[in-house]
């Protein structure tokens, strides 16, 4: 069973907003996209660069490095240059409480 890891309430993260923290030595993104919550690796599969800061946009995020995008619902990449997919982590609100399911030990 997936352990789920209570990571913020609700009311601090608004929509549009995101909330970068380590998670079990992962360091990830949640996002609030038209009030739905998402939750990425803060890591670009392109060069290994930051996701932090970069444009979210129709669900989504722009590396800000090199222009690489990725759907936050799904990880997938939807342009250039990265190839790969960046990992995505479960999320569920409960009891106005955000939580991220616990990424897997390598």
């Amino acid at each position: 069973m997936t352990k789920m890891i209570p990571v913020a309430p609700v009311d601090v993260l608004p929509p549009g907003s995101r909330l970068h923290f380590e998670l079990e030595e992962e360091s990830v993104i949640v996002l609030n996209v038209d009030g739905n919550y998402y939750c990425i690796a803060d890591l670009c599969t392109h060069d290994g660069g930051p996701l932090e800061d970069g444009e979210v946009v129709d669900c989504q995020i722009e590396c800000p490095r090199h222009g690489a995008r990725f759907d936050v619902r799904t990880g997938k990449v939807t342009r250039l240059p990265a190839t790969d997919p960046i990992p995505v982590f479960a999320v569920k609100v409960e009891n106005g409480i955000i939580f991220v399911e616990e990424p897997d030990p390598w």
